[in-house]
């Protein structure tokens, strides 16, 4: 039988070192405020960047689609058909990114998923940023290829990597937006290189919709560059307010993954309500961006705020503000001195970031009144006195 006291050692060395993620149970809805155990306190740190998880015309279009379609689709789409508001969804969503077509799938993390392994092999290399997201990294892992990590950022090296190797098929693959420092991929630099060099391009989305480019439509948008991004993917997860992921680019590549990803023939497909939820999100940014300048207007607020106060936020270019404390007992702390001023602001430490670089990451929300953002920094500000962070 296993010893399961080997586990239970490692999770309390967890605890005393300050990574161990204690999982708060909310009592109420995604949004400006939340309660937690019985306590109000202002939520800081969910991706919910629009408001969209709890926005009256995403909750109407979800109840409508279960009413017409149900609450499940069946099975794969390959085996039990597909419902015509996946097909309708996924034009939208074409449509929005700029793209020729696109698959849903079940979650951003299946994008990646669905996406590297049909695509490369053993044979081929793919180049990827030494911060990339878990998700790119693991379906980097599946598909068997030589992976080759270039220096956060750094063109020059990317180059200088591209140059010395060749493969049957080569990629390079970024995030948009890097969700623990909040910083931003230099697409134009990168997509020259492709260009350049022959070389396939893919970028993870995930933080760029609904928050970068003219209407959120994302960092290809913000770039100029539609139709030049060979693949484009992203989540329905962080400023749709919902669940799911999904794939955009040329209608061959669509065709060739809906043949090829596991993901999309082995699971089944995302439900009526999310799609429908999905669908709604799109259309309400494609008709109006006043939610998307509200959260910049909120996230310049907050960050001029928190740097004048004296905290170091980091580098960040969008509404992902890094507070960094660097030890992760110190974060730890923070975080629950926080929670007991009515904040919640989880912290985050290695494997999420690198040893030493612990954080409270804060999550800036379009739905954040200036009222709430004052309360906050009042918090941080106090907390950050009590442990001394500021002097």
């Amino acid at each position: 039988m296993f010893d399961w006291k080997v586990l239970s050692d490692e999770l309390e060395e967890l605890k005393k070192t300050g990574l161990y993620t204690n999982i708060r149970t909310l009592e109420s809805p995604q949004g400006e405020w939340l309660t937690i155990s019985g306590k109000k306190v202002l939520n800081l740190c969910s991706n919910n960047y629009l408001g969209f998880a709890d926005d009256q015309r995403l909750k109407k279009a979800a109840m409508e689609a279960i009413e017409k379609w149900g609450v499940g689709p069946g099975a794969v789409r390959t085996i039990a058909g597909t419902l015509s508001i996946h097909e309708e969804t996924e034009k939208a969503l074409a449509d929005f990114k700029g793209a020729e077509a696109a698959m849903l799938v079940q979650s951003g993390f299946n994008a990646n998923q669905a996406v590297i392994p049909p695509l490369f092999s053993k044979e081929d290399v793919i180049f990827s940023d030494e911060l990339n997201h878990a998700s790119i990294i693991d379906g980097c892992r599946l598909s068997g290829a030589q992976i080759i990590r270039w220096n956060h950022l750094d063109l020059d090296d990317l180059e200088n990597k591209i140059k010395t190797n060749s493969a049957r098929r080569r990629l390079i693959v970024t995030d948009g937006v890097f969700s623990m420092d909040g910083d931003v991929a230099p697409l134009d630099g990168i997509v020259k290189l492709g260009e350049k060099y022959g070389v396939m391009v893919m970028v993870d989305d995930a933080h760029g919709e609904g928050v970068l480019g003219p209407h959120g439509k994302g960092i290809v948008a913000q770039f100029k560059l539609e139709g030049k991004i060979d693949i484009d993917i992203g989540t329905m997860s962080k400023a749709f307010g919902v669940v799911g992921g999904y794939v955009a680019g040329n209608k061959v590549l669509i065709d060739y993954l809906k043949q090829k990803a596991r993901p999309f023939l082995f699971s089944s497909a995302p439900t009526p309500p999310d799609v429908g939820a999905v669908l709604a999100a799109v259309q309400v940014l494609a008709q109006s961006d006043d939610l998307v300048k509200k959260l910049w207007d909120n996230s310049k607020y907050f960050k001029d705020h928190m740097k004048s106060i004296g905290f170091d936020i980091g580098h960040s270019q969008t509404p992902i503000t890094p507070v960094m404390l660097y030890d992760a007992q110190v974060a730890s702390n923070f975080s629950k001195k926080l929670f007991e001023e009515g904040i919640f602001a989880q912290s985050i430490g290695y494997p999420t970031v690198q040893k030493g670089k612990a954080r409270i990451r804060v999550m800036i929300s379009a739905v954040h009144t200036k009222k709430s953002l004052d309360f906050a920094l009042e918090k941080f500000e106090k907390v950050g006195k009590t442990l001394g962070v500021l002097l």
